[in-house]
């Protein structure tokens, strides 16, 4: 049965195109080439993963093998000038070493220790005047290099104000990877979940963003279930959770969310009903609908999203270059563009003012459109949103909890390193 269903996915999959990364070099994470980006721009990236480094080259850095601990780097990415791409794309270099002014190149990888990871942190924090974070966590098959050089695509072309971290699970990057990636996330979301109470018991830190895609939604779910289950909260500096094209079962996530409690973060989800990567795992999951895949105005979900008070952003209508469909969030140049104004005003993603779906209304459509009281409406297509914050009485604000980022994460990383 297993053979079968890695046959049936196999030729889905070659047949929808999914296998674009077989072009792309190895080896891009040897620093070489980026220093000279000169009209581009320049990202650092904080990394945390559960990795393996063991067997990797220089260039590789990681393996899409699971490691028993948490492993940082310290990562510098240069993009090309404005005139030499597209928003929403990368650049992958067609050789090595990569060419700064049409590639995206690797300016500085190294490998740090935790004491050193938390001096970089503190650092980071204290050169940004708002102390905010934004976490990314990528999805299925998704090498190490690949989740680099996205974020680092994100980051830029959002613009962003926000300290960036890379929270970086082992993906093999392998299209018939598939069940080992599901196990890989699962077994990722203790680490996960040290890694945001962490930064959320840091003194330094103001607010922290999360930005999950495709399987990385169930980790983070998982992690902010967890963390919900033992302190009987979400930690309060937890502000806003944006799952984009979550290849997550809709049942399972309703149970999440409701074990999660009243007091949570603002979610805001991107969904897409021709997300084919998402029909594909509905396929292999049993038929099971896939969280992002969903009709925002279809029941029974319209009434389970306006219960949880979901903000919901439908962006079937919207084109990308991404020809599966299952990556509009970071590749749609006026989705990735809107959520970074919105972090970047020091604003929740649903805060009473505007939520994030007349945001990204008034970008794409090109003009100010006004968002009424009700539960659901197309917005001057191509975006259609479920809006929470064009309700009234949504939101509950919760405290700040203080601490210290260091012993957090070096009883973390021990934990980690005692389980099997």
């Amino acid at each position: 049965m297993l053979k079968a269903r890695a046959a049936v996915l196999g030729v889905v999959l070659t047949g929808l195109a999914l296998a674009g990364c077989a072009g792309r070099p190895t080896g891009v994470l040897a620093p070489g080439g980026g220093a000279a980006a000169a009209s581009g721009g320049k990202v650092d990236l904080l990394v945390a993963t559960t990795r393996s480094a063991t067997g990797a080259t220089p260039g590789e850095m990681f393996t899409g093998e699971r490691a028993r601990g948490l492993a940082f780097a310290d990562i510098a990415i240069s993009i090309p000038p404005e005139g030499a791409r597209q928003v929403g794309e990368v650049q992958w270099p067609s050789q090595l070493p990569a060419n700064p002014a049409t590639d995206f190149a690797t300016i500085r990888a190294e490998r740090l220790d935790g004491d050193q990871a938390l001096r970089l942190f503190n650092a980071k924090l204290a050169a940004s005047p708002r102390r905010s974070v934004l976490l990314f966590v990528h999805g299925y098959n998704t090498r190490f290099e690949e989740a680099v050089y996205r974020f680092a695509q994100i980051v830029h072309d959002s613009k962003a104000d926000a300290t960036p971290v890379l929270f970086t699970w082992p993906s093999r990057g392998k299209l018939l990877a598939y069940d080992y990636d599901r196990e890989s996330a699962s077994y990722s979301r203790d680490a996960l979940e040290a890694a945001l109470q962490a930064m959320a018991k840091h003194p330094r830190v103001a607010e922290i963003n999360i930005l999950a895609h495709s399987m990385g939604n169930w980790v983070t779910l998982e992690a902010l279930r967890q963390m919900a289950i033992r302190d009987k909260a979400i930690a309060g500096k937890i502000k806003n959770v944006m799952l984009a094209a979550p290849d997550v079962d809709f049942d399972v996530f309703r149970r999440q969310i409701a074990t999660m409690g009243e007091k949570r973060p603002n979610f805001t989800l991107f969904v897409s009903q021709d997300d084919a990567a998402l029909r594909i795992s509905t396929s292999i999951g049993g038929g099971q609908t896939r969280l992002g895949m969903i009709d925002p105005k279809q029941e029974p979900y319209r009434s389970d999203l306006e219960k949880a008070r979901f903000n919901v952003v439908d962006l079937t209508e919207v084109k990308s270059s991404d020809r599966t469909n299952h990556g509009k969030f970071a590749q749609a140049p006026e989705v990735v563009q809107a959520i970074g104004q919105r972090l970047a005003q020091g604003q929740t993603l649903s805060d009473g003012r505007a939520g994030v779906g007349e945001k990204l209304g008034q970008v794409a459509a090109g003009a100010a459109t006004t968002v009424g009281k009700a539960a659901g409406l197309v917005i001057s297509a191509p975006i259609a949103i479920i809006d929470g914050r064009t309700r009234e009485g949504l939101g509950d604000q919760v405290e700040d909890l203080g601490g210290h980022l260091g012993a957090t994460v070096r009883a973390a990383t021990g934990e980690a390193a005692a389980r099997p």
